[in-house]
């Protein structure tokens, strides 16, 4: 599809000569007066506006701003036979494009015609990929609805409008760096850029340079300037990703910059820069043993641990792995081009009672990984990878009703039933013993004690026998 133009000029040589120049490249509509020419916008979408200044009585300034509140705004170029630099600014104040002068150098019409369509192309593409960007990273997108996850988006929301640096721990695979999107998307630095720093992959040196850059000269290699992530980052968010395995050094001049100081000096330079950045950083260590064995710095550890969140991992969350399976395999599916599938009882029955020790990520891979392996049109037990599939032996009997929380047709309601099945089925197996209950489930104990209070509390009735009796108290 042809972009489109509308040539707006009371002379209709003036008209009909444009419209002859553009027409092979564009689909073009001309009009002599405001009325005509907002006919002509309201009905069809224009891509370019050429309107003269002078109009028979009419402001063409005017119909820039009518057109430019319309839902598709035109790129707006200004013709003008009064050219002089205060109509240009006028022009330009109005929401204008540029302006030309008459009488008109077509080449040049057409050159800034080519160059305002190039304009609107990047920036509709820049809106695209910054809607995907939020689609991908906003905090509906970490998904769940267990307490404990629900917790954690509470204080996501809570810090997000702040400035404070933030800390977030929690094991791999939890969703450490998708918080942090989120806390940025939901802050007002959204506009700005999020700069992301992966510290564990540099060596010393190297996540110095890449943190605060390098002048010419610097070291071996170092052929020209570079700009480090704090520069590129000002105005908007850093997310430094595994922050435990920073050295020393490096730990001094990080607390510089993201003191009230905030200064930094690129490395071999002496020129001190500053940057409006604000910090959030990740660890799947713990910090504060880092900083009693005098590997972290305690300076450091509470800059930026002004809020701390902590991701928690998908064994204390297990009600959430049915919204999770049902949300991957709707994509797996799609990007597969396969039907939606389902899960087998026991298949079902496995991803409920591994332990996932790599958390989300892991179980987003075996998801994909049962998607590609399937043949009919269900996911088996064989059919997902052996770290899960081995998770059923010693466990818990596979049953349809753990299957149905992997269903689309599946509720909150199938999720919830399934959820206490289980619980019931492992009290029973192991006579009320929490803590060999909670193994078999893959929880921790406290996270059993936690559900079987929510259960209690929601005035949830047992079968007799089941074992439940056992902590009714």
């Amino acid at each position: 599809m042809q972009p489109t133009i509308l040539i707006v000029d009371d002379e209709k040589h003036t008209r009909d000569g444009l419209r002859r120049l553009l027409d092979d490249d564009y689909d073009t509509y001309v009009a002599e007066d405001i009325a005509g020419a907002m006919g002509v916008l309201e009905r069809e979408q224009i891509d370019v506006l050429i309107t003269d200044l002078r109009l028979a009585g009419d402001d063409g300034m005017q119909l820039i701003e009518r057109a430019l509140k319309l839902p598709h705004r035109p790129i707006c170029i200004m013709m003008t036979a009064y050219g002089s630099v205060d109509t240009a600014v006028e022009a330009m104040k109005r929401g204008a494009y540029d302006f030309v002068t008459k009488p008109l150098n077509l080449d040049k019409l057409e050159m800034l015609v080519a160059r305002a369509l190039g304009s609107r192309r990047i920036e509709q593409e820049n809106r695209t990929l910054k809607q995907q960007v939020d689609e991908r990273y906003g905090l509906e997108n970490i998904i769940g609805e267990s307490p404990v996850l629900r917790e954690v988006l509470d204080t996501v929301r809570q810090v997000a409008p702040s400035s404070a640096n933030v800390l977030i721990d929690g094991e791999s695979g939890t969703g450490k760096e998708l918080a942090a999107h989120a806390i940025h998307n939901l802050s007002r630095r959204s506009k700005a850029k999020f700069v992301t720093v992966h510290c564990a992959a540099l060596s010393p040196t190297l996540l110095e340079s890449e943190l605060f850059g390098h002048e010419r000269g610097a070291f071996t290699g170092a052929h020209e300037r570079r700009i480090g992530r704090f520069e590129q980052a000002n105005g908007g968010t850093i997310f430094l990703d595994e922050i435990g395995e920073i050295d020393q050094s490096t730990q001094v001049k990080l607390l510089r910059v993201i003191s009230e100081e905030r200064a930094f000096e690129r490395v071999g330079g002496n020129q001190l820069l500053k940057a409006d950045v604000r910090l959030i950083a990740a660890t799947n260590k713990e910090l504060e043993k880092l900083v009693k064995e005098g590997r972290f710095r305690d300076d450091l550890y509470f800059r930026l641990n002004v809020v701390h969140i902590t991701m928690p991992p998908l064994r204390d969350r297990k009600e959430d792995i049915p919204l999770l399976v049902r949300n991957f395999l709707r994509h797996f599916c799609r990007v597969n081009e396969k039907p939606l599938l389902e899960f087998t009882a026991d298949a079902a029955n496995s991803l409920l009672t591994y332990d996932w020790p790599g958390n989300v990520r892991e179980l987003r891979t075996a998801v994909e990984h049962g998607v590609v392996m399937a043949s009919g049109g269900e996911i088996t037990l064989r059919e997902l990878p052996m770290a899960v599939r081995q998770a059923v032996g010693g466990n818990l009997p596979g049953s349809a009703t753990a299957a149905q929380g992997f269903s689309e047709r599946s509720s909150p309601l199938d999720i919830h039933t399934t959820e206490r099945k289980l619980i019931t089925q492992a009290l029973a197996s192991t006579k009320g013993n929490i803590t060999a209950a909670a193994k078999k489930l893959g929880i921790s104990r406290r996270t059993l004690h936690r559900k079987i209070n929510e259960m209690n509390n929601e005035k949830a009735q047992f079968g007799s026998g089941d074992g439940t009796e056992a902590i009714a108290g």
